[in-house]
């Protein structure tokens, strides 16, 4: 589910993207609506499947961040 999420994410934003390209590129108002219409409704499906996940970890907040541990924040 890890890599589907990241695609739906990066296909999402790919999709958004190209409507804010082609609005400056005076496409008919139909298609520019359908195209934000699709975009929305990409959003709300993201959010659903990311919320959804049954992604599990062994982690959790007493191990912080993996790239800056805690002691390393305080030298900061």
């Amino acid at each position: 589910m890890k890599n589907y999420a990241i695609t739906l994410v990066w296909l999402t934003t790919a999709c958004l993207f190209a409507f804010v390209v082609l609005t400056q590129l005076e496409l008919s108002m139909p298609m520019l609506l359908s195209l934000l219409f699709a975009g929305q409704v990409l959003v709300g499906y993201t959010v659903y499947k990311v919320l959804t996940d049954k992604f599990k970890t062994n982690k959790s907040f007493k191990e912080w961040y993996e790239d800056m541990p805690k002691k390393e924040l305080d030298r900061i």
